[in-house]
């Protein structure tokens, strides 16, 4: 599933391709047929992203507020994506729930988990029940720390739990603990605030590359030798999928576990 960094990427994506445009919506698939007729011929105003979720905002016209429109909501999950390629567009390939077409670019969207329409009622308790996401400018630090002082869990659990921070997924979650030298088994209760504070500014610096460059560096230049990366395609990682190499900073073996269903990748050498 993509990480919140990869949404805010996308929603930018979009913004550039379709923002302000008038746009053509359609479901070739016809799962979403109702929903795209509602929105086709409208005015595309805004893509953006609250952890992995999107949301595109339409209006009749291109002016007055973003809100007064109709707005879609879409949660890619484990198979959704998007696909992009000029317009005019072929004829669709495969399963397409909702295809728009803006002036120069088309994008086909393919297996997500959610694609409906959003009352702005329905975006309220979205919003209500995630946590603060890193990326957003109006994210509040103090509510995930509300959430992670006050709980027993693991604090390798928390990171992952969208209600307390929005858009961490297992690689950001396995490389900030990593990062500032937390235990993922350490309870919420256990984590001092200096240590919170910790991670929350590296997901403020880790973020943004990722959402800048497509991928999730997390290495730091002068760690960056050695092992080479667990894939050939992705950057280098301290422990994500590492198990059973050696750390690059203190040379323990990196571990593995499951924790609530999610593999968990540490260094018990320098996450004690």
């Amino acid at each position: 599933m993509p990480e919140g960094h990869a949404l805010h990427r996308l929603a930018r994506r979009q913004q550039r391709f379709f923002g302000g445009q008038r746009v053509r919506v359609t479901s070739p698939q016809g799962r979403f047929a109702r929903e795209a007729a509602d929105l086709d011929g409208l005015v595309f105003r805004r893509a953006e992203a609250w952890g992995k979720h999107l949301i595109h905002r339409y209006t009749e016209q291109n002016v007055g507020p973003v809100d007064a429109g109709p707005m879609v909501h879409v949660h890619l999950g484990i198979y959704g994506a998007f696909s992009e390629e000029p317009t005019p567009m072929g004829a669709p390939t495969g399963e397409v729930r909702m295809r728009i077409e803006g002036d120069e670019t088309g994008s086909d969207l393919r297996g997500p988990a959610a694609c409906e329409l959003y009352s702005p009622a329905d975006l309220d308790a979205l919003i209500g029940r995630l946590g603060p996401d890193p990326l957003r400018d109006d994210a509040d630090p103090d509510r995930a720390w509300r959430a992670i002082s006050r709980s027993r869990r693991a604090i390798g659990s928390l990171l992952m739990d969208q209600k307390v921070i929005a858009g961490i997924g297992n690689i950001y979650r396995a490389e900030v603990l990593f990062r500032v030298g937390v235990d993922p088994y350490r309870p919420g209760t256990r984590i001092s605030r200096d240590e919170f504070d910790a991670i929350w500014a590296d997901l403020l610096h880790l973020m943004p590359i990722g959402m800048r460059r497509g991928l999730i560096h997390v290495v730091r230049p002068e760690d960056d030798h050695g092992a080479p990366a667990y894939a050939v395609d992705r950057p280098r990682t301290y422990v994500y999928r590492r198990a059973g190499e050696p750390c690059r900073l203190c040379g323990t073996t990196i571990v593995w576990r499951e924790m609530e269903g999610r593999n968990l990748f540490w260094c018990p050498g320098c996450q004690s």
